[in-house]
């Protein structure tokens, strides 16, 4: 086992990626799509400012992007087949029956109104209202590291509405409309169905405040840290209350000073409080700034058998994980540079980014020392990556690609000018 990055050959890194992308492989029906889809992943860990389909395309040695643009919208193969591929990588090798399932959506922010799902609407991604689509993640946590295993894009009603607009982004006409928090019961059914290891499912207050999904979970026995929102109603065996009255009301013994994992700058240490229900195996975990008794975040907690109050705690820590994946997804993997408009398109290019974010998981779980600690970061990964796995191009490859790019330029303004020169109809 490699136990420094330092140590790291750019053979194993490059088999690595072989073995990764072999459990997918056979989803993509003709050798030269398998081919290119290897290179795209690849191209996704590379250094490149932006990874698009011209900038990957001229990276892996193609002449044009027309190949690579195929790729995610005509070539054939199967990326929910890819999907189970991803999430069964995940699952075998960070797997652990105490893992957990986080769901969270983040944005892709876009101009023009045409891609599949686009339209103004909140995203916390960019902290406001903008133009952008929304994508809907389930991430798996456990000991060894954390990775995206499942993914759905958000259609809004103003989308699902529609029929011009779902035809011209090729959304399957029998898309149904989905609220966020059904799109992640649709992607733990198939955890579920999948048999991945796991013993927990959390998620922000968004997903939280849902009554059907923390209903479905309960009838699937899953036990659950969900955020919940601070006027959030309880049913207590004194009645119904809001969970921020419940909390002004608790004695300082009930509060215990615990850590919800390690943070960047060390412990993340939080005062935390369980208040009992009605029901026995539901709970409210309530948590307390240490520094500043005033900020209160809330968690309902289902746990179909005892478990201690650290356990609870941790789960609700763990919840971050997906904010790092997210990061380490766009930052190291690409996830947001596509510039794809249809809905197929959408899921392909993330699904490849999500190979590309689960290798450099597996790689770091890989690097484990004998002490359990990861030693290094997906970033650094990537970088060594980079540096020891990228091609290397010829002075007539970059000419070739420059004077396809002038070409085309040309092409496109000739067009935009004829358009402009046409009478409207």
């Amino acid at each position: 086992m490699l136990a420094r990055v330092d140590g790291i050959e750019a053979s194993w890194l490059a088999s690595g990626l072989d073995d990764a992308f072999a459990l997918v492989a056979g989803r993509f029906f003709r050798r030269e799509v398998r081919v290119r889809a290897r290179a795209c992943v690849a191209g996704m860990l590379s250094g490149l400012e932006r990874k698009t389909g011209w900038s990957l395309a001229e990276y892996v040695g193609e002449k044009s992007p027309d190949g690579m643009q195929r790729l995610c919208t005509a070539a054939r193969w199967d990326q929910d087949a890819v999907r189970d591929g991803v999430r069964g990588y995940v699952a075998s090798a960070l797997g652990d029956l105490d893992g957990v399932l986080i769901g969270d959506d983040t944005g892709f922010e876009k101009k023009g109104v045409c891609s599949a799902g686009v339209q103004r609407q909140y995203t916390g991604t960019a902290g406001k209202i903008t133009n952008c689509q929304l994508g809907v993640f389930l991430a798996y946590a456990g000991p060894k590291g954390r990775a995206l295993v499942d993914r759905e894009l958000y259609l809004p009603r103003s989308w699902t509405r529609d029929e011009v607009r779902l035809a011209a982004a090729k959304v399957p006409s029998e898309t149904p409309f989905r609220t966020k928090p059904q799109l992640l019961r649709l992607m733990i059914e198939r955890a579920v169905a999948a048999e991945i290891p796991f013993g927990w499912v959390t998620a922000d207050e968004a997903y939280g405040d849902n009554g059907p999904l923390r209903a479905f979970l309960e009838e699937q026995q899953v036990s659950y840290v969900l955020a919940v929102s601070c006027d959030h109603v309880i049913t207590t065996p004194a009645g119904r209350r809001r969970a921020d009255a419940l909390a002004d009301k608790l004695p300082k013994r009930a509060w215990q000073r615990i850590s919800c994992g390690d943070g960047a700058k060390g412990h993340r240490w939080y005062d935390w409080a369980l208040v009992a229900m009605s029901r026995p195996e539901i709970s409210l975990l309530i948590r307390q700034h240490a520094s500043r008794p005033s900020e209160l975040a809330f968690y309902l907690c289902h746990t179909p058998r005892a478990v201690p109050l650290t356990r609870l705690v941790r789960v609700a820590g763990t919840r971050w994980a997906v904010e790092e994946c997210f990061q380490a997804a766009k930052n190291e993997a690409a996830l947001d540079h596509y510039q794809v408009r249809l809905y197929k398109a959408w899921y392909r290019y993330v699904t490849l980014a999500m190979l590309a974010l689960a290798w450099l998981a597996v790689t770091r779980a890989a690097l484990t020392d004998d002490n359990g600690e990861l030693p290094t970061s997906a970033n650094e990964i990537s970088r060594m990556f980079i540096t020891l796995c990228g091609p290397a191009r010829d002075e007539k490859h970059a000419r070739r690609w420059s004077r396809w790019r002038h070409s085309h330029q040309q092409r496109a303004r000739h067009c935009h000018y004829q358009r402009q020169r046409e009478p409207d109809h």
